[in-house]
C-alpha cells in the first residue's frame, strides 16, 4: 500500500507543472463584465503574472447585471457597472468599500472621471474606460445626411434598415435627447412625449439589439444606435465606409467601472486584478483593442497619434457640449420600465 500511494504523491508532484492534481489549489477570480470588453493578451498577462486564473461572464446591460447579483449570484469578484449603477448598487448595500491602498496607479486617474455624483469619493468604483452612446451610419448602405438624433427619429428613408439598442435607458434617452429635453427627466409630460415618439417609429425598426458590431460589419443595417466601441470595431474589422456620430443634439456619456461586490468570495484576487487592470500599460493595450476610451491621464502617451486624433475616440468638449450622464431614476424608474414594455410591445 505504501508503495501505491508513493507513486501517487509522485504523480501528484509532477502534475504540479500542468493542472492535474493541485487544479483545486489554483487561485482564481471571476470578472464579469460587457461582452468584447477586454484585450485576451491583458488577462493572459495577469494570470501569469500571478498565478491567479480569470474566469469571464458576460452580460448585456446594467440592469441585467443587477438582477444577476439581486438574485443571488455571489460567485462574481468584479464587476463593471456603468455610472448610475454604481449609484444604484451602492444604496442597496451590494458594494464593498474598496481599500485605494490595494491599486496604486489610481493616482493617475484624469480629473474629469473621479468624485462624480454617482460615487463622489470613490469609495465603492474605480473608472475603469469611458465613451459615449451615439449612432453609426453606414454610407455604403444610405446617402442620407444624418447627424441627429432629430434625424434619425424623423427620416422615413432609413426604415427598416434601423436597429436600436436592446436598452430601455438608452433608447428612451435618445428619443429625449431628439426633442430637446434631458435624458435624464422624471417628468410624466417628457416621458409620455417619449413613448408616442417611440411607438410612432416603432414600425421602422428593424430590430432592439444591444450586439451591434456583427450587423455592421456584414451590411445588414444603414443607422444603428450604438456604443462607440461597437462601431470602430465595425469600421475597423470590416473596411466599410462606417462612421460613428455623437449626435448635435447630445446623447449619452457613460463611465464604466470597476467594483467588488459585497459577497466577492476572492477579494484579495479581485484586488489584484484591480490593479492590473488600471495601469497605463494595460490601459494603453485595452484601447488599441476594444477602441474605447481611457481614464488614466497617461495612456495617451503609449498611443499612436492616429488613435489619439480620432474624434470619437477622444472628442473635443464641443462635440460633447449637449451629452450627459446618466444619473439614477429613483422612484421613476417605474414609469420608465412601464414605457419601455409599451414600446416593445407595440407593432
Amino acid at each position: 500500500m505504501k508503495f501505491y500511494i508513493s507513486v501517487g504523491v509522485a504523480l501528484c508532484f509532477l502534475a504540479t507543472l500542468g493542472s492535474g492534481c493541485t487544479k483545486k489549489n489554483v487561485k482564481t477570480v471571476n470578472l464579469a463584465i460587457w461582452s468584447g470588453y477586454l484585450d485576451p493578451a491583458v488577462i493572459s498577462n495577469f494570470e501569469t503574472d500571478t498565478g491567479v486564473r480569470v474566469r469571464i461572464s458576460n452580460y448585456s446591460s446594467n440592469e441585467e447585471l443587477l438582477a444577476k447579483i439581486q438574485a443571488g449570484a455571489s460567485d462574481y469578484d468584479v464587476i463593471v457597472p456603468s455610472d448610475y449603477m454604481v449609484l444604484i448598487m451602492s444604496k442597496l448595500n451590494l458594494l464593498e468599500k474598496l481599500d485605494r491602498t490595494l491599486v496604486p496607479d489610481i493616482k493617475k486617474f484624469d480629473s474629469r472621471f473621479v468624485g462624480r455624483n454617482y460615487d463622489s469619493k470613490n469609495e465603492y468604483s474605480f473608472p475603469y474606460d469611458w465613451g459615449t452612446t451615439g449612432f453609426a451610419v453606414n454610407h455604403d448602405l444610405t446617402s442620407e445626411k444624418i447627424t441627429s438624433w432629430k434625424d434619425v427619429f424623423s427620416n422615413p428613408k432609413i426604415a427598416g434598415k434601423l436597429t436600436f439598442l436592446d436598452d430601455s435607458r438608452e433608447v428612451t434617452a435618445a428619443a429625449l435627447k431628439s426633442m430637446g429635453l434631458s435624458l435624464n427627466s422624471k417628468k410624466a409630460e417628457d416621458l409620455n412625449r417619449a413613448k408616442e415618439l417611440l411607438i410612432k417609429i416603432r414600425p421602422r425598426v428593424k430590430s432592439f439589439n444591444s450586439e451591434t458590431k456583427m450587423p455592421l460589419i456584414n451590411g445588414e443595417v444603414a443607422v444603428a444606435h450604438a456604443y462607440m466601441m461597437d462601431v470602430l470595431q465595425a469600421k475597423r474589422e470590416s473596411g466599410r465606409n462606417i462612421e460613428y456620430i455623437i449626435p448635435s443634439d447630445g446623447c449619452t456619456q457613460w463611465t464604466d467601472n470597476l467594483a467588488i461586490p459585497r459577497s466577492a468570495p476572492h477579494k484579495s484576487e479581485a484586488y489584484q486584478l484591480l490593479a492590473h487592470l488600471l495601469t497605463p500599460q494595460s490601459s494603453a493595450a485595452t484601447v488599441k483593442k476594444i477602441l474605447v476610451a481611457p481614464v488614466l491621464s497617461e495612456v495617451p502617451n503609449f498611443l499612436s497619434k492616429e488613435l489619439v486624433g480620432d474624434k470619437a475616440l477622444f472628442p473635443s468638449h464641443d462635440l460633447l457640449k449637449n451629452c450627459e450622464w446618466m444619473d439614477d431614476l429613483g422612484e421613476a424608474h417605474t414609469l420608465w420600465d412601464r414605457i419601455w414594455t409599451e414600446v416593445k410591445a407595440a407593432s
